[in-house]
């Protein structure tokens, strides 16, 4: 694909499932103001999403939604996953906005997740090998701080962890690292924001990172201000296989926004925000899993391979 073809084409790169949204408020078993932000995961041949429900009071918990085919025939549990525990101090406000990773070595899926406390946000972790019971980790991040993931393997040794920390009101993705998921340090910019471009206020993880032949594939969002209020959109980054905090490539466009009238109806108009992310390695289509208007859940597909070839077309940062 060359490079003019490629701009031309990358606002077609993902494909809006045709029956979005996907989960809405009314397809809980409980009352819910809204369902969406979903962490996303495969386990015993099913699609597993544990999805940011917000109650009636503002507050959030995570319930999961399970699928045959991550596409349709949801079925929503009963009670919360995971919810805040009252003698945490930095669950007060409530749990927000999982990512999901598996960790071979391990044998577990980690979580991180945002916890809410009166202080501010910050990024907590949890384990589970089942998505039945958890393991608290507990806040392995300080407040502000959210849209935190994993990889899913170390490097050298340690593990690393892309999030978002607000340092001088400077809303830009970082990476740290830690030699036992507690500890944390080696902290270092990986994405910054641009200024006038339509990732200028703030710009956080979306999706985990990626594994690819070519590097790890990173799905964020960016934000920018309007007359109208915040717009939230999607672009790509490609950092290199085994020293991650090297940026090979970012994508100076957006390639995923709010367009079509259903992803501007709910409580934040404008707002596309992907958090899951599954890739089948037999067909290398991709499919996440996004926020829509802070309200609902909607789906998009990729075939991972042309999000490459566009990435690859970009400039190199």
């Amino acid at each position: 694909m060359d490079k003019q073809t490629s701009r031309k084409a990358h606002h077609l790169l993902f494909k809006r499932y045709e029956k979005n949204p996907i989960l809405s408020p009314e397809d809980w078993p409980y009352l819910a103001n809204a369902t969406f932000n979903p962490g996303a995961a495969e386990l015993s041949g099913e699609t597993i999403l544990l999805v940011r429900v917000e109650d009636m009071r503002g507050f959030s918990h995570l319930t999961i939604a399970r699928s045959a085919d991550g596409k349709t025939g949801w079925r929503v549990d009963e009670h919360p996953a995971l919810k805040p525990e009252a003698e945490s101090h930095e669950e007060q406000w409530g749990l927000e906005d999982p990512r999901i990773v598996f960790l071979e070595e391990r044998g577990e899926y980690a979580i991180t997740y945002v916890s809410f406390s009166s202080s501010g946000p910050l990024v907590s972790l949890a384990l589970s090998s089942d998505f039945d019971s958890f393991t608290r980790v507990g806040p392995i991040m300080p407040p502000e701080d959210k849209d935190a993931s994993l990889f899913p393997r170390r490097f050298k040794g340690r593990y690393a962890l892309i999030h978002r920390p607000i340092i001088r009101g400077e809303g830009d993705i970082w990476i740290s690292f830690s030699p036992d998921l507690t500890h944390w340090g080696d902290h270092r910019v990986l994405l910054p924001t641009r200024p006038g471009w339509w990732d200028s206020q703030r710009v956080g993880l979306g999706t985990p990172p990626i594994e690819t032949d070519e590097g790890w594939l990173v799905i964020y969002h960016g934000i920018r201000m309007t007359a109208s209020g915040s717009i939230y959109r999607v672009g790509l980054a490609l950092l290199d296989l085994e020293e991650p905090w090297r940026v090979i490539r970012r994508s100076d466009e957006w390639v995923l926004g709010p367009r079509l009238r259903y992803q501007h109806g709910g409580d934040v108009p404008g707002v596309t925000f992907p958090t899951g992310a599954i890739l089948n390695k037999d067909t290398g289509i991709l499919r996440i899993y996004y926020g829509i208007a802070d309200t609902r859940v909607g789906l998009a597909t990729a075939d991972v391979q042309q999000l490459l070839d566009y990435i690859l077309s970009c400039p190199q940062p």
